[in-house]
């Protein structure tokens, strides 16, 4: 069984910064990807960004040069360093692990308010 366990969500003042922080425990052998997803009120759930397995990274367009989303491979950990934050950016952000067999797995989800 594998786990996702988020911390760093919170409430900021539009232009403030937040670090947002997945680890993932159990039976990870191999991953394919690990990354955070958002969903603000009234819209679909999107990807946010994301990094391989290869250490290539993939962000949303609204979030580029703004969002930065790292790994420790030692940890199982990804992060995800949120600057110049803006009220649009206000969401409950979801960790997401794929494992190279396909599997998904999902974190508790985290909230992200942007308002001053």
């Amino acid at each position: 069984q594998v786990q996702l366990v988020e911390s760093g969500g919170g409430l900021v003042q539009p232009g403030g910064s937040l670090r947002l922080s997945c680890t993932a425990s159990g039976s990870i052998f191999s991953f394919n990807n690990m990354g955070w997803y958002r969903q603000a009120p009234g819209k679909e759930r999107e990807l946010v960004a994301i990094v391989s397995s290869g250490g290539i990274t993939t962000y949303t367009d609204s979030v580029k040069g703004r969002f930065t989303i790292s790994r420790d491979g030692a940890k199982n950990t990804v992060y995800m360093q949120m600057n110049s934050l803006k009220p649009d950016d206000t969401a409950v952000y979801w960790c997401r692990l794929r494992l190279t067999s396909g599997s998904i797995y999902w974190g508790q989800g985290t909230q992200v308010t942007v308002s001053s």
